[in-house]
């Protein structure tokens, strides 16, 4: 099983940048693809990005590719997700999630294992 903690969230200006982390109980965190989703209030869960097992392979959404970086450090069990270019469409509740495969999807359903989130506010 494994054990998910987001941190890092917070309230920044259009513009502006935010690196989250996700901390990762256990000891076979390098077997498990990474991915993070994000939740507006009053909308559907939305897939953000997602890394491979290894960190050799990443995707991301087409409204943060360019903006938003993935990466992981399996020595830490640590996936990091860096932010710039920050918009007020990017508020939301961000989720880290773990899925037990190589590579990741962007299909909630796919993954087991998941944080509680934190919030991130952007203001205009």
């Amino acid at each position: 099983q494994v054990q998910l903690v987001e941190s890092g969230g917070g309230l920044v200006q259009a513009g502006g940048s935010l690196r989250l982390s996700c901390a990762a109980s256990g000891r076979t965190f390098s077997r498990y693809a990474m991915g993070w989703f994000r939740q507006a209030p009053g909308k559907e869960g939305e897939f953000v990005a997602t890394i491979s097992a290894n960190g050799g392979t990443t995707d991301y959404s087409d409204s943060v590719k360019g903006r938003f970086t993935i990466s992981r450090d399996n020595a830490k069990n640590t996936v990091d997700l860096q932010m710039n270019s920050l918009k007020p469409e990017d508020t939301a509740v961000y989720y880290c999630a773990a899925q037990p495969t190589n590579r990741g999807t962007y299909l909630y359903t796919t993954y087991a294992y998941w944080g509680r989130g934190t919030q991130v506010t952007v203001s205009s």
